[in-house]
C-alpha cells in the first residue's frame, strides 16, 4: 500500500473523497436513526410497536446478508461499479421508505434499503485505501468520523428531523444528500478501484454459512435488549449464528475463492488488529449510544441539548485521528494503540461518577476524551490490518472489518443496554450506568494489554499526502 503513495496522492481528489464518504455516512446513520421514530411510525401507520421494530431489525438483518456477498460482487463487477449502483439504489429505496403507505411496505422497503446499502462502507474504504486512493497507509479523518460518530448521531439527528417535519423526513433527507454524493463522484477518475474479474467464482456454501450466521447473530443481539438475554429468542439465534460464523471461517480458510477472504487472520498483526477493533467498537459504541439515553431519560435533557453535547467529540476525534497519523511515523504502532486504549480506560473512569445532576458539559468532556483515544486507535489498526493485503483483496479486508465492527458493536451495545434497562428505579438505573462504566474500563484495559503483542512497526510518513483538509 505504501509503495504507490505518490500515484495515490493525485489519483483521488478531496471532492471525490467527500462524495465517496456520503454513502457510508447515510448507511451508518440509517442503522440507528429509526430507533427514535418507532412511536411516531406506529401512530401514523396504525401498527403495533412489535411490527414497527421490524423496520429497524429488517434493515440490520438484510445488511448482514448483503455483506456476505459484497466482496464477491466487487471482484466480479468492479468496486466502483458496485458502489455506484448501491448508492443509486439506496437513494431510491430511501425515497420509497418516505412515501410508504402502510407498515408492510415500509418494512419491505427497509429490508431492500439495508441490502443495497451494505456495500457502501466496505467498498468506499477499499477505494480510499487503494493504491490510487489516498495511498501511504493513511485513513482520512472524515472516514474515521463516519465509522464511529455517524451511528451515534443517528438518534439525535432523527429526533431533530421528526420534530421539524415528521418521521418521513428521516428517510427523505437521504435523497438530496445522496444525489449530492453521486454528483461529487463524477470527479472520480476512470479506472479507480479493483477492475472487474469475470473469472471470479461464487461460493454458494460459504455465502449461506456467512449470511445465515450474520443474520442469526445480529437478530439474537437485537433481541437481547428487548426480550432479555435469558430468552430463547435471543440466545438460540445468537448461539447458532456464532457457530455458523466459526464454521464459515474454517470453510473459508480452505477455499481458494471464498465469499469473503479471511486469510488475513493468519497474519499475526492483522488478527490482533481485528480483535482490537472489535474491543474498540464495543467501548466506543457502548458509550456513544448509552450516554444519550442517560442524558435524556435520567437527566431530562432534550434531544437538541444532547445533540449539542455530542458535537464536540466529532471535532476532537478528527484532531485525534490527525495527530495519531502524524506521530505514527515517530512512535511505534504498539505504543500508539496501547496509549489509545489507556486513554479510553482513563476517560471511562469518569462514567463511575455520573449522577442525575451531572452538568451536560461534563458529559461532553467525557465523550471528547474518548474521541481522542478512538482517533489514536482505529485508523492505525485499520491500516495494520490491511497492510499485508494486495489491491484485489482490499474489498475482502474492509468487508471483514465492517462485519466484525458491526457485529461486535451490536452485541456489545445490546449487552450493555440490557444492563441499563434492568434498573427499576432512578437510583438503580444510575447504578447500572456505573456498572457499565466498570465493564468498559475492563474492556479498554484488556485492549491495552492485547495491543502489547503488536509488532513495534512504524507507518512510513508520506509528505506528499496531507490530511489537513479532510
Amino acid at each position: 500500500m505504501t509503495a504507490d503513495a505518490p500515484a495515490g496522492a493525485s489519483g483521488l481528489g478531496a471532492v471525490a473523497r467527500y462524495g465517496l464518504l456520503i454513502g457510508p455516512l447515510l448507511s451508518m446513520i440509517d442503522s440507528s436513526i429509526v430507533n427514535v421514530a418507532v412511536p411516531d411510525v406506529a401512530a401514523d401507520l396504525k401498527a403495533s410497536l412489535d411490527d414497527v421494530q421490524w423496520v429497524v431489525s429488517g434493515y440490520l438483518l438484510a445488511l448482514g446478508v448483503a455483506l456476505a456477498v459484497t466482496a464477491y460482487a466487487a471482484k466480479r463487477w468492479g468496486t466502483i461499479r458496485v458502489y455506484t449502483i448501491s448508492m443509486i439504489l439506496f437513494v431510491l429505496t430511501s425515497a420509497a421508505c418516505a412515501i410508504a403507505g402502510n407498515i408492510e411496505s415500509l418494512i419491505a422497503f427497509r429490508v431492500v434499503q439495508g441490502f443495497v446499502g451494505a456495500p457502501l462502507v466496505p467498498l468506499a474504504l477499499s477505494i480510499l485505501l487503494g493504491k490510487d486512493g489516498i495511498g501511504g497507509g493513511r485513513v482520512p479523518i472524515s472516514a474515521a468520523l463516519v465509522l464511529f460518530l455517524a451511528p451515534a448521531l443517528g438518534p439525535t439527528l432523527g429526533g431533530l428531523l421528526i420534530g421539524a417535519g415528521g418521521w418521513r423526513w428521516i428517510f427523505l433527507i437521504n435523497v438530496p444528500v445522496g444525489v449530492i454524493g453521486l454528483l461529487l463522484m463524477l470527479r472520480i477518475p476512470r479506472g479507480l478501484g479493483s477492475p472487474p474479474d469475470r473469472a471470479t467464482r461464487f461460493d454458494p456454501i460459504g455465502f449461506v454459512l456467512l449470511a445465515v450466521g450474520l443474520t442469526g447473530a445480529l437478530y439474537g443481539a437485537t433481541e437481547g435488549t428487548t426480550a432479555g438475554w435469558d430468552s430463547p429468542s435471543c440466545y438460540v439465534p445468537l448461539g447458532a449464528g456464532l457457530l455458523l460464523l466459526v464454521a464459515y471461517t474454517l470453510w473459508a480458510l480452505r477455499r481458494p475463492n471464498p465469499a469473503v477472504n479471511v486469510q488475513m487472520i493468519r497474519h499475526r498483526d492483522s488478527a490482533i488488529a481485528l480483535v482490537l477493533q472489535v474491543l474498540c467498537s464495543v467501548v466506543a459504541f457502548g458509550t456513544v449510544f448509552l450516554l444519550p439515553v442517560f442524558t435524556q431519560s435520567v437527566q431530562g435533557y432534550s434531544a437538541v441539548a444532547t445533540g449539542l453535547a455530542l458535537l464536540p467529540q466529532g471535532l476532537i476525534m478528527g484532531v485525534g485521528t490527525y495527530v495519531g497519523q502524524k506521530i505514527s511515523g515517530i512512535v511505534s504502532l504498539r505504543i500508539l494503540v496501547v496509549a489509545g486504549f489507556l486513554i479510553l480506560a482513563a476517560s471511562s473512569v469518569f462514567l463511575l461518577f455520573l449522577e442525575h445532576d451531572t452538568p451536560l458539559w461534563v458529559t461532553a468532556l467525557i465523550l471528547s476524551g474518548r474521541a481522542v483515544a478512538i482517533g489514536f486507535v482505529t485508523a492505525p489498526l485499520l491500516v495494520a490490518m490491511l497492510a499485508p493485503l494486495k489491491e484485489s483483496e482490499l474489498a475482502d479486508g474492509n468487508t471483514l472489518f465492517n462485519i466484525t465492527q458491526r457485529l461486535g458493536g451490536s452485541i456489545g451495545v445490546s449487552i450493555l443496554g440490557s444492563v441499563v434497562a434492568g434498573g427499576a428505579t432512578l437510583a438503580a438505573t444510575i447504578d447500572a450506568f456505573h456498572l457499565v462504566g466498570g465493564v468498559l474500563i475492563a474492556i479498554a484495559v484488556v485492549g491495552a494489554v492485547l495491543a502489547l503483542w503488536l509488532r513495534p512497526a512504524r507507518n512510513e510518513p508520506t509528505p506528499v499526502v496531507s490530511t489537513v483538509a479532510e
